[in-house]
């Protein structure tokens, strides 16, 4: 494996679409050993919460599929699979460091018979138009620079009347929080991987996507404007992470 860089990642907007690709691709194949760890411990387990109220607003009424993009170590696969015990689940993430993690997971939960995850491209999602009654995301669609393709494919593999979920961190609105939150991000959490990751300065490019991720309402007008319909937004933890839910059109 190709060892990280010890200098800080540059800041999201100042690089290409094409060097944000490299350095997310090198950042998740560098951190998958304390992956899961570090997301509970610097969130204080409240992205186990955030999984888990997803996976309860998930509606499957025809195919009983799910399919979890930019799946990661398949959290969301599993939550998805333990609220609803009926359904099939497929996972892709472009990271294989993370995808083997997921499987090894997954096998250990004894899930393979509900589960697959292989690896993939969100931009040329690798299944038949209206597959899923349900199709998701959990924290990745901030990492992925043509987020309108992403989303574009997402839609096109729901079926009419399907949900498309996005579970992303953002930027805290709530005026009174928003000062310690940005202490949180750009102090605290790199120091804590520091200790714990052996590859911190990713640490402080993720912080950076979450402060130039687009505000909840203009996530929900780039879903609008991508064709899907009936968009919800549920604020989460005083806002510091939101779940968007669009609908795909009943007669597309």
């Amino acid at each position: 494996m190709k060892k990280p860089s010890t200098n800080k990642y540059p800041a999201v907007n100042t690089i290409t679409d094409k060097e944000r690709i490299r350095v997310v691709r090198e950042i998740f194949s560098t951190i998958t050993g304390k992956y899961d760890f570090l997301n509970h411990f610097l969130s204080l387990r409240r992205d186990v919460a955030w999984r888990r109220f997803t996976a309860k607003k998930m509606r499957f009424f025809k195919t009983n599929k799910y399919l979890d993009v930019a799946c990661g170590t398949g959290d969301l696969s599993i939550a998805a699979v333990i609220e609803h015990p009926q359904i099939s689940v497929a996972g892709f993430d472009f990271v294989s460091e993370m995808v083997q993690a997921g499987i090894s997971k997954i096998e250990k939960k004894n899930m393979k018979e509900k589960v697959m995850l292989m690896q993939g491209d969100a931009l040329r999602i690798p299944f038949d138009d209206n597959t899923f009654d349900v199709t998701g995301i959990a924290f990745g669609i901030r990492n992925i620079p043509d987020r309108d393709q992403a989303l574009k494919e997402m839609l096109r593999v729901t079926v009419p009347g399907g949900q498309i979920m996005i579970l992303e961190m953002t930027f805290i609105q709530n005026r009174f929080f928003k000062l310690l939150y940005y202490v949180y991000l750009n102090y605290l959490l790199p120091l804590f991987a520091k200790i714990f990751s052996a590859n911190p300065a990713a640490y402080h490019y993720l912080a950076d996507s979450i402060i130039n991720f687009p505000s909840p309402e203009q996530f929900a007008r780039i879903m609008e404007n991508t064709g899907m319909i009936t968009i919800e937004k549920h604020p989460l933890t005083f806002g510091v992470t939101w779940l968007h839910i669009g609908i795909k059109h009943e007669q597309n």
